[in-house]
C-alpha cells in the first residue's frame, strides 16, 4: 500500500536524507520517496502505520512535520514482483563471476594453484568493486545501510565509514599488508554488518540490501547473507593458517 504526505520543515538536500532514513528505519516502510520541491513523501508500506508514528519518527531527525495529502489507499504489487530470481541478482552473479574469472586467471599466470594467494586476491576485488558502486552514492549508500545495519542504525555516519574501509581492505589485500591485521579487520567487520543482514531477512523486511550501494535495487535476502557469510569464512580460514 502507498500514501502521499507533505511535509514541512525540510530546507536542503540534508534534511530530505534525514526525513527518509528516519522513515526507512520503521519495519513496514519498504520504500520512502522524499521530495524537497513540495515538499512531500510517497511512502510505501506492508502494513499501515499510523501519522502519530510516522511524525514521531522524523522529529528524531529534526523540527519536520508531516501530514497527509490524500485520503486513499493504493494497493500495489511488490515491486518487480514479476521480475525472476535470475533477472534481480543478475548484477551481483555477474560481478562474483568476473571476480572468480580474473582470479582463477592470476592463478593460471603462476602456473600453479595456491589456494591462499587466491583467496587474497578475490578479497581484493570483492572489496575494491563494492566500495566503488558504494561511492558512486554515498549518501544514497549511507542512508540505505542505515535501515538495518546494527550500527548505522544508531549512528548514520558509520556507512560513510564503512565505504572507505572497503576500500581500504581492498587495497590492503591487493598491496599484502599487513596480512593479520587485514585478515582480523575483515573477519570483525563482515561479522558486524552480518548481523543486522540476518536480523532483516529472520524478520522477512522487504528492504532494499546496499551492498552494491544505491546503484543497483536487490532486495534484501540470503544472497546478502552468502556474501557477508563467504567473506568471513575466507578471512578466518586466513586468520587460522597465519596463527
Amino acid at each position: 500500500m502507498t500514501h502521499t504526505y507533505s511535509i514541512t520543515g525540510m530546507t536542503c538536500k540534508s534534511c530530505v536524507a534525514k526525513v527518509k532514513s528516519s522513515l526507512l528505519k520503521l519495519g513496514d516502510i519498504t520504500e520512502a520517496d522524499v521530495q524537497l520541491a513540495s515538499p512531500q513523501a510517497t511512502i510505501s508500506m506492508q502494513n499501515h502505520i499510523k501519522l502519530a508514528a510516522l511524525q514521531a519518527a522524523i522529529s528524531k531527525a529534526g523540527n519536520y512535520t508531516i501530514t497527509e495529502t490524500e485520503h486513499r489507499t493504493v494497493n500495489d504489487a511488490p515491486i518487480d514482483s514479476d521480475v525472476s530470481w535470475l533477472a534481480t541478482y543478475k548484477p551481483i552473479l555477474l560481478i562474483f563471476a568476473f571476480i572468480i574469472g580474473i582470479t582463477l586467471l592470476t592463478e593460471v599466470t603462476h602456473g600453479t594453484f595456491f589456494i591462499e594467494r587466491w583467496m587474497t586476491n578475490f578479497m581484493a576485488g570483492f572489496f575494491l568493486v563494492f566500495a566503488f558502486f558504494k561511492l558512486l552514492d554515498l549518501k544514497g549508500f549511507a542512508s540505505s545501510y542505515s535501515t538495518y545495519d546494527i550500527i548505522a542504525k544508531r549512528w548514520q555516519g558509520w556507512g560513510y565509514v564503512y565505504a572507505f574501509l572497503e576500500l581500504g581492505l581492498g587495497l590492503a589485500y591487493l598491496t599484502r599488508f599487513y596480512p593479520l591485521l587485514t585478515n582480523g579487520v575483515s573477519f570483525a567487520v563482515m561479522a558486524i554488518s552480518l548481523m543486522g543482514v540476518v536480523q532483516s531477512v529472520i524478520n522477512r523486511r522487504q528492504i532494499k540490501c546496499a551492498c552494491l550501494g544505491a546503484v543497483f535495487n536487490l532486495p534484501m535476502s540470503t544472497i546478502t547473507i552468502v556474501e557477508d557469510g563467504l567473506m568471513i569464512v575466507m578471512s578466518g580460514i586466513m586468520l587460522i593458517t597465519m596463527l
